[in-house]
């Protein structure tokens, strides 16, 4: 065997150890890093669902929901004209385990900046508890201002549907308007409702048990 084949064998053998090792490297750091990811996701949606629910004891993913045709039409229905999506869906519940709520990710494709993300949490008997902002980059001074103008008043309402007026609200389903930010009060407004909406077909699926 002349020498140019054993340097070619050689190299291989050398670029074989170095992508064996590597392999085993990188799994190994997935492993230990795995369970800390996992454990700050479950952090994130404890944190985002107590800020709907901030007296409920704990949450569960709501499996499977989505994945009846007749749920995916129905929410096809109110969500696709007014670019809404929806995302998890988790049970609120009480100490003794409970159901008392729907925390609900609602995106808006809308917004003036780009996409609206929001967390509803509507109770089992459809009063909007509280929304609470995961992603914004509406326009600063305007759209913006949803944290200080519209998540305050979206907080214990009773209503099926709620919309907004520029003049001065005059019942508990309308909200005042963000002066100067029709989209964003526009995306906001949606959002809610779609989160309704859902709230009202998981309860009409049996708690989508």
């Amino acid at each position: 065997m002349n020498s140019d084949i054993k340097n070619a064998l050689k190299d291989a053998l050398i670029l074989l150890i170095i992508t064996l090792f590597a392999g085993l490297a990188l799994g190994f750091v997935h492993e230990i890093t795995l369970k800390p990811i996992e454990e700050q996701k479950k952090a994130e949606v404890e944190r985002s669902c107590s800020a709907v629910f901030p007296d409920e004891e704990g949450f569960s993913h709501v499996a499977g929901f989505m994945d009846a045709d007749d749920v995916r039409e129905q929410i096809s229905a109110l969500t696709f004209d007014n670019g809404i999506s929806i995302g998890n869906i988790y049970y609120a519940l009480d100490d003794s385990g409970n159901r008392t709520g729907y925390a609900i990710e609602v995106t808006s494709a809308e917004g003036y900046g780009g996409d609206i993300k929001v967390m509803c949490g509507v109770t089992t008997d459809g009063v909007l508890r509280g929304v609470s902002i995961l992603e914004i980059s509406e326009t600063a001074g305007l759209g913006m201002k949803a944290g200080n103008v519209l998540v305050p008043q979206l907080h214990n309402i009773s209503a099926d549907h709620i919309t907004f007026t520029k003049t001065g609200s005059t019942s508990e389903s309308e909200i005042d308007a963000i002066s100067g930010a029709t989209v964003t009060t526009t995306a906001f407004v949606n959002i809610v409702n779609a989160a309704l909406d859902v709230s009202g077909i998981i309860s009409a699926e049996g708690g989508a048990s």
